[in-house]
């Protein structure tokens, strides 16, 4: 399956870029992030649409297969820990970086099984809001 089309604001491509420029080591969610970044439509924050998702932003997506639904923050590495978050380093978190409502991803849990996620909708958008600064 190829990968859904994604669109990420400049500020969080510049934020994203430091991130990874002061990581350590390479792991597999550095290198999905790194890939995303790569084929990403890059906008300024002011023209990114409502129903994408950036940095910090609050989504609602469901799992096709259980139907289970998940409430789901998208932060900074060194934002994630507390429930509901997702580091934009882990496997989901790349992936949903940049979606927009209604595209699937496909999400590999910690014990190998494939769940494709569906984005039904972005709660929380820091451009929609005017929040440049987080």
């Amino acid at each position: 399956m190829s990968a859904p089309s994604i669109t990420i604001t400049r500020l969080d491509l510049q934020r994203l870029e430091r991130v990874l420029a002061s990581l350590q080591d390479v792991t597999p969610g550095v290198e999905a992030l790194e890939q995303e970044l790569a084929r990403a439509n890059v906008v300024g924050h002011d023209e990114v649409p409502a129903g994408v998702v950036t940095m910090n932003s609050r989504v609602f997506c469901r799992d096709e297969g259980s139907g289970k639904e998940y409430h789901l923050t998208l932060v900074y590495p060194q934002d994630a820990g507390p429930a509901g978050t997702v580091s934009v380093l882990a496997p989901v978190g790349s992936a949903l970086l940049g979606l927009t409502v209604g595209q699937h991803i496909d999400w590999p849990t910690p014990a190998g099984k494939l769940i494709q996620l569906t984005l039904l909708a972005v709660e929380y958008q820091p451009e929609a809001a005017g929040q440049y600064s987080l």
